[in-house]
């Protein structure tokens, strides 16, 4: 079947990464003609003309690409869609921000273009990749309190499918009440708050910067919590855990697993090893371990 005789929007602009890597693992990515500049994942998609960040976007370039559809993120991209449905374009914009939300997303976008089956096959290989990993981590002795930081200042925490995820991989998040919160600015955290919850890890991942150990460290009173004293202070990429989609679920997890291994003193099951290069302190502990 050639892309003329298949059914479904045959050109694309995807405004976040999730989206982008989802329909290259249904093996649609040749319908994409625009991307985010944030994209990372695949490498390959790296190649496609890119058209927006991620609360901006060059509208006169993505109405040049012809695009049939256009797919966003959240209410932060309230005002790109705006100014593209005034275009004349067709809109479609996603709000994940659960697990669950995240297979929906993937389910949704694969029977967009016609690849239900396909959809149908990666989320069940993921929701199997998932489950190996919860029986991984009911192998640990005990879940260690993580705080999971998603911004420095202010200190933000608690972002839904993270703290599903950190769960699922053995941790128990110490601030679970602010999953239910949406927004970011609900989700601010006092440093002192921190303290009194004295995390077992703090595991951060800033949108778009390197994380700064040493200011973590560093901050009023935090020398005392465990995750300092013990060295259990780590990085994920935002580009493996901040993006509600398949990163997330595949190398997202895996990473965040094999942090929370070390600081129970287990070793994941043979074969969940992240895929990607992990926290520098992360692979040191492992190899003089």
């Amino acid at each position: 079947m050639t892309p003329k005789d298949s059914a479904g929007p045959q050109r694309i602009v995807c405004l976040t990464e999730e989206t982008t890597e989802t329909l290259y693992l249904l093996g649609e990515d040749r319908r994409i003609v625009g991307i985010s500049g944030f994209t990372c994942r695949p490498k390959e998609a790296r190649l496609k003309p890119k058209v927006s960040a991620f609360t901006s976007a060059k509208i006169d370039k993505i109405v040049e690409l012809r695009p049939d559809l256009v797919i966003g993120f959240s209410d932060l991209q309230a005002k790109i869609a705006h100014d593209l449905i005034q275009a004349g374009l067709n809109v479609l914009v996603f709000n994940q921000r659960s697990v669950e939300e995240i297979f929906e997303m993937m389910l949704t976008l694969a029977r967009v273009v016609c690849a239900e089956a396909a959809g149908l096959a990666l989320a069940e290989r993921f929701r199997g990749e998932l489950g190996r990993i919860a029986e991984s981590a009911s192998r640990f002795p005990r879940g260690p309190r993580v705080f999971f930081e998603e911004w420095n200042e202010p200190l933000i925490s608690g972002i839904r499918w993270v703290d599903e995820l950190i769960e699922l991989a053995g941790g128990q998040p110490v601030f679970p009440a602010l999953r239910q919160q949406q927004s970011a600015k609900n989700r601010i955290v006092d440093p002192g708050a921190v303290v009194a919850a004295d995390p077992e890890a703090i595991i951060a991942s800033w949108c778009g910067r390197k994380v700064d150990k040493n200011q973590i460290r560093e901050r009023e009173g935090w020398s005392a919590i465990d995750a300092v004293r013990f060295g259990h202070v780590y990085e994920v990429k935002s580009t493996y855990i901040l993006q509600p989609g398949p990163a997330a679920l595949t190398e997202g997890v895996r990473q965040l697993h094999a942090i929370l291994a070390r600081v129970a003193g287990c070793d994941p099951l043979e074969g969940l090893e992240p895929a990607e290069r992990v926290d520098q302190d992360l692979e040191r502990q492992r190899i003089r371990a």
